[in-house]
């Protein structure tokens, strides 16, 4: 887990292996690690989720973000990779890769007092593959299997049985009566993960903008026959947007750094059918908020946003600083294909395949949460200064570079003597000192 922090090239097997010192060691142990179910990914996961409960306030509610993601594979025989559509593709054009699904959640650690920032650290990842598709000319049993295999695979199926995982722990480790709140996008904002939401547990997710609500029925109703569940048509999430008849509201949510005033409307209790007939839901809609591309430019707006909230007690502010806070785990998603090399492992045993990821999204969990222990929510690591170009900026958290640095610097400053500090006071040498430890298989063997 050390090497996949810290690896200087590709993060393959053979690159952990190089930067841990094992270039002439036997390399077929690790391999069996991963295709012979001997990696706990529960117990990772676990030890991460109970450091990120302990350190939340008592009574204050869990926050978790669920996404899902593709690491691009080249690789034809490779288990779970298929052709999937490619979500960095232009919107003119439907472009498709072959990737592997993956599914994630992250807890969100707030920073000090609210509203304010957040860091959301992942406490489960899961592969999510899909079944082949049957040949053209397959028997007619053949193609009922595959339909119901791929209901079973599909992502809300999965999402939410994580997020009943997820509660199941909670109430196992003594933490039931912690409350569970659950953030998606407009791809889990649907009928099977709505009606099937675990106890004690409350979603805030994305709506589309003309999606058809219904008040709560006026009355009692009819004194026979089935009682009604909707009662008249309300007005769509941009119906309600465009009707002035309702004032815009104004809240606050830390968001891009620095505090935003948002404007939005809300409306509550009503009902939607894909969540239920019992269900009371509140809807938030927020304003396109205006920005400027560059000083002087002209003001544009970015697009409206809606979000729904199967708890009408949440205050709209709250609902909308805890979706800002979702954003983080795509930036979860940026550092571990970036920074950490997910998805470069030349794997092709159906259990390496998911093994190997669910590894070095451990140890980026395990960084991420031991920086807030040791730094506090807004501390910086010292082993190393900025460099001069960022002498004068401030940032409001340090990044998972800078973490990853602080590790190398203590990994390995020592022997590289280099990264022991940079003094500006002393003279630069034309020759510099020897190294007493030259770490070859870690740095010299960095491209392996």
């Amino acid at each position: 887990m050390l090497s996949s922090l810290v690896c200087l090239g590709r993060h393959t097997i053979t690159g952990l292996l190089h930067a841990a010192g094992g270039s002439f060691q036997d390399w077929s142990a690790l391999y069996r690690v991963f295709s012979q179910s001997r990696l706990d990914s529960e117990a990772l996961f676990a030890a991460v989720r109970r450091g990120v409960v302990a350190q939340l306030r008592p009574g204050e509610p869990l926050v978790v973000a669920l996404d899902d993601s593709l690491l691009p594979k080249r690789g034809t025989k490779t288990p779970g990779v298929a052709w999937r559509r490619d979500p960095l593709g232009p919107p003119f054009q439907t472009n498709l890769i072959r990737a592997q699904r993956v599914v994630e959640i992250a807890a969100a650690l707030p920073a000090g007092e609210r509203p304010g920032p957040a860091r959301l650290i992942p406490i489960d990842f899961q592969h999510a593959p899909t079944p082949p598709k049957p040949r053209q000319n397959a028997p007619c049993e053949e193609r009922r299997q595959y339909r119901e295999a791929s209901g079973k695979a599909s992502l809300a199926r999965r999402g939410a049985a994580r997020l009943h995982a997820l509660r199941q722990n909670l109430d196992q480790e003594h933490d039931a009566a912690r409350r569970l709140e659950v953030l998606v996008d407009g791809r889990f904002t649907n009928r099977v993960v709505l009606q099937n939401l675990p106890p004690r547990t409350v979603l805030i997710g994305r709506l589309r903008q003309d999606a058809k609500l219904y008040h709560l029925p006026a009355g009692k109703g009819a004194a026979t026959g089935r009682r009604r569940c909707y009662g008249q048509r309300a007005p769509t999430p941009d119906e309600l947007r465009q009707d002035d008849g309702v004032p815009w509201q104004r809240v606050t949510a830390y968001a891009a750094g620095r505090r935003h005033a948002f404007r939005i409307k809300t409306l509550a209790p009503l009902r939607w059918r894909p969540a239920g007939g019992h269900t009371n839901l509140r809807l938030v809609v927020i304003a396109p908020l205006g920005y400027r591309p560059r000083k002087g430019s002209r003001l544009l707006y970015r697009r409206p946003a809606y979000l729904i909230a199967t708890d009408t007690a949440l205050s709209p502010q709250q609902i909308v600083q805890h979706y800002v806070w979702r954003w983080d785990i795509e930036v979860n998603f940026r550092d571990q294909k970036t920074l950490l090399g997910l998805g470069q492992a030349q794997v092709r045993h159906p259990r390496s395949v998911e093994a190997v990821p669910q590894l070095l999204v451990a140890a980026y969990a395990g960084l991420l949460l031991a920086a807030r222990q040791a730094y506090g929510p807004a501390g910086f690591p010292d082993a190393l200064p900025p460099p001069k170009w960022r002498a004068k900026q401030s940032k409001p958290r340090a990044s998972t570079q800078d973490l990853i640095q602080q590790l190398r610097a203590e990994l390995w400053g020592e022997g590289l003597r280099r990264f022991c500090g940079f003094p500006s006071t002393t003279q630069p040498h034309h020759k510099p000192q020897k190294l007493r430890c030259s770490l070859p298989t870690a740095v010299l063997y960095a491209a392996g």
